[in-house]
């Protein structure tokens, strides 16, 4: 290798720049020579294991016979050759024909006792080749590497079964007592590889302090962290065992691995959440370990106790007493953790972290940005009134020297202050308008004007103020959403200001120097203008304004101009549209326009007379109702008003076991009728998020001897049709081992647009001592069928499609006999 001086203007230099696929499947021949050159065979791995890091795909062919070329080092006794050798056997284990021919040397390597690193790589290789029908044929021997001495190759075993167990559930379940075993070994007196490399290198420059001791005792005992979390990934489904494993390993002294004690923290977080009654005894636990040794486990603690439920000041003070202490530690990690945890809390209970604004107003100072960050957002949302002035001059300190990221978390806290002291309202405006003149992405912008509405919304005396702002920020604006959503807002609200004529000036540059969408906008807002001003010199200069429109070149400008003309000449058409209050009933108007079509004589006029008219917010409301969404509301700070809204998918029955409605559509179906009595409906349950394409909520149903399955799905897409809608049900393990056997299904016909339609699938208990448990992954399956969204048309031909959900769980609780 050439150790020639480059120069560093000619641009970066990488001796595995060029490298060629095809010439190094040539160079790996050198594997087949004996004896091995150890030199030569470690750079070609190196340039394999870069291709593969460079996303180089190798064929079926190419992959096979290089694998069966790279296995020939087996001879080789090199370690570092043997660990790359590994880690290429790994990588092409996925394409490679045949890879099972390695299992005897991976064996042999696993069993050998002259070097622990060939057993640890060996193992992860293993069980990598290793599919569902191969691993009983290894099973002893992952077995005995789980409870091995060695720490390097217990910590190879456990993560490996930890991968093996979605696809070999109950092999991997069978291990619960030698996994039990090795969370329970004490192996602080046994060095890893990494771990005696790292003894002797301190030894020999002369360091031994007790810091270093403890961190390579940590490093032997990271198996206690792996093993904890294969046993709760076999015990996940029975609460009573997750809750006996917290139980278990929380005695004293019975973990040394720090990370192994942080998720044993989580875990009984969820044990917490399941059993409410195991509060006071978690709490206990999370205090004991606010005083561990470790600072990680501290942290733990204390961020579990802050996002306790109900909470109270009492209870939240030895966690913050701890995460105080943080707030001035030298490290910045400990810092930003400490500080992050109370900015979260500060969010629902500002009161208990205002003690520490003094250590937190350090921070603002910190020479970590994101540390700076979170304790001006903090400091803002627990900071009174009086202190608002010199906050504001703070955070201008530091706002363009952080990433957009953190500038909205900034702008979301002043948001929220806007609303809290609204007699500041002229300092967080100041601010806000200054920082939309500031270079940022769409997200940034997007936060600055939302929180400017607010102040609109919320604080009249700011209106004037907040609509300059906001002119001001279309004239240079890049985001076509955000100047639209000004504009719109200009229109709403700038003829109801004492000067509208203002605003029309900024409104009509729009027309002349954007694109077609933010034009029509601008006509929009012109517009609402012209309809609501009462002065004739107003109304004359719109006129004017959009008659030039009328020359645009998109169509949609030139007609929404033409409209916006005549119904300014037509008063009562004007008064109409600006009022903008009153809307009619879709629902109604959807009702009589169906039965306008199936009975009515189509020469006769459809009487619009009888659709009863209802107010914007009542329109509003109805559509929620109908379709399933997010709301996102602002809460006014100084008296919070709670939003309560019911969708198709959210009407929960009036009882929690058995239910007339329930009953009676499922009575209604002839092979469900046939299991007699309802004797419990559980509640809905959301198998996808309330915005997707197609929202799916299950609701289970017992009956004596039967389970049944209601799908209740909905189709938001008004250009789609579904038609034979099913839903796939996978379960995670053998149908006699978890008491259910799989019946029948009955599929939705039809989904149209905005429609619920019902899946129902059924499945017999089977006659076991146990109530049944069992997990499903759910895939929805149909034919799509496009269709013209204004008329309902659908094409005669479709395609299949299938969409992936939450999966359920069958749990003996689900059961009314349970208890």
């Amino acid at each position: 290798m050439s150790y020639v001086k480059r120069d560093e203007d000619s641009g970066d230099y990488s001796v595995f720049s060029h490298i060629n696929k095809t010439t190094l499947l040539q160079e790996a021949r050198i594997f087949n020579e004996t004896p091995v050159n150890i030199r030569k065979c470690r750079l070609v791995l190196t340039k394999i294991v870069y291709l593969f890091s460079t996303g180089e795909v190798f064929t079926t062919q190419e992959a096979t016979d290089l694998f069966f070329n790279v296995i020939k080092l087996f001879q080789s006794k090199d370690v570092s050759l043997r660990q790359l050798m590994y880690l290429v056997i790994k990588e092409l284990s996925g394409t490679a024909q045949d890879v099972i021919m390695v299992t005897q040397s991976l064996i042999k390597d696993i069993q050998s006792r002259e070097e622990t690193i060939y057993r640890a790589n060996a193992i992860r290789a293993l069980c990598l080749i290793t599919d569902s029908t191969m691993i009983q044929g290894i099973e002893r021997i992952l077995k005995a590497s789980i409870v091995d001495k060695n720490p390097s190759v217990s910590t190879a075993a456990l993560v490996s079964a930890y991968h093996l167990f979605s696809e070999s559930r109950e092999v991997v379940r069978r291990w619960a007592t030698e996994v039990q075993e090795a969370a329970y070994a004490k192996q602080t007196g046994r060095l890893s590889s990494i771990g005696s490399f790292a003894s002797s290198y301190i030894s020999n420059f002369g360091g031994s302090s007790s810091s270093q001791n403890q961190t390579v005792v940590s490093t032997s005992i990271i198996s206690q962290y792996h093993a904890i979390g294969l046993l709760y990934l076999i015990r996940q489904h029975d609460r009573m065992a997750v809750a006996k494993l917290v139980q278990n390993f929380s005695a004293n002294g019975t973990l040394k691995n720090p990370a192994a004690v942080c998720i044993l923290i989580r875990y009984a977080c969820k044990v917490m959440e399941d059993d409410p009654g195991s509060i006071k005894r978690i709490y206990d636990l999370l205090k004991v370990y606010l005083a561990h040794k470790s600072d990680m486990v501290n942290l733990e603690a204390a961020r579990a106790i802050c996002q306790m439920k109900d909470v109270t000041a009492k209870e939240l003070f030895p966690a913050i007493s701890v995460l105080q202490n943080f707030l001035s530690s030298p490290k910045p990690t400990l810092r930003f953790a400490a500080i992050r945890i109370l900015n979260t809390l500060a969010l629902t209970k500002p009161s208990a972290v205002s003690p520490c604004n003094l250590d937190i107003e350090t921070l603002v100072s910190d020479s970590n940005r994101s540390i700076a960050t979170f304790a001006i957002t903090t400091l803002l949302q627990t900071g009174n009134e009086a202190s608002v002035d010199r906050l504001m001059k703070q955070i201008l300190g530091f706002m363009g020297e952080i990433s957009d990221e953190f500038k909205v978390i900034v702008v979301e806290a002043i948001r929220s202050l806007c609303l809290k002291f609204p007699n500041k309202h002229e300092v967080m405006l100041s601010f806000l308008s200054g920082v939309l003149r500031d270079e940022g992405g769409y997200e940034f912008k997007k936060a600055v004007v939302e929180a400017i509405f607010d102040m609109i919304r919320h604080i009249p005396e700011s209106k004037d103020t907040a609509l300059s702002c906001l002119c001001e920020f279309i004239e240079d604006c890049e985001f076509t959403k955000l100047s639209v959503r000004v504009l719109h807002l200009l229109g709403v609200e700038g003829p109801k200001t004492a000067t509208p004529t203002k605003f029309i000036r900024y409104i009509y540059n729009r027309v002349v120097l954007e694109n077609s969408i933010i034009r029509g906008t601008a006509v929009s807002a012109l517009t609402k203008f012209g309809t609501n001003c009462s002065d004739p010199k107003v109304k004359h200069s719109i006129r004017v304004l959009l008659t030039r429109c009328q020359d645009d070149i998109d169509d949609e400008v030139r007609d929404r101009a033409t409209l916006a003309l005549r119904m300014i000449e037509r008063n009562e058409l004007a008064k109409q549209y600006s009022a903008d209050e009153m809307t009619y009933s879709l629902p109604a108007l959807e009702h009589k326009l169906v039965d306008y079509i199936n009975n009515s004589k189509q020469s006769d006029p459809f009487d619009l007379n009888t659709i009863p008219v209802i107010s914007r917010a009542l329109e509003q409301e109805e559509r929620r109702r109908n379709r399933p969404q997010e709301l996102t509301t602002i809460a006014n700070m100084s008296s919070p008003a709670a939003v309560s809204t019911t969708s198709q998918l959210e009407q929960k029955p009036t009882s929690t076991g058995n239910t007339p409605n329930y009953a009676d559509t499922l009575s209604a179906i002839p092979e469900i009728a046939a299991f007699g009595p309802l004797l419990k409906s559980c509640p809905k349950v959301a198998l996808t998020e309330s915005e997707t394409e197609y929202v799916v909520q299950c609701i289970k149903h017992i009956f004596a001897k039967h389970i049944v399955f209601q799908f209740d799905c909905l189709n938001t897409l008004n250009d789609q049709l579904l038609e034979n809608v099913e839903m796939v049900m996978d379960m995670d393990v053998d149908e006699e081992d978890c008491g259910l056997i799989p019946l029948f299904e009955v599929p939705a016909p039809m989904l149209k647009y905005n429609e619920v339609g019902q899946i129902y699938v059924a499945y017999e208990l089977a006659e076991v001592e146990e109530l049944p448990i069992a997990a499903f992954e759910n895939t929805l399956k149909f034919i799509v069928k496009d269709c013209d969204p204004t008329t309902g048309e659908a094409d005669e031909e479709g395609y299949e499609d299938e969409y992936q959900v939450e999966g359920i769980e069958v749990l003996p609780e689900d059961f009314p006999n349970s208890s």
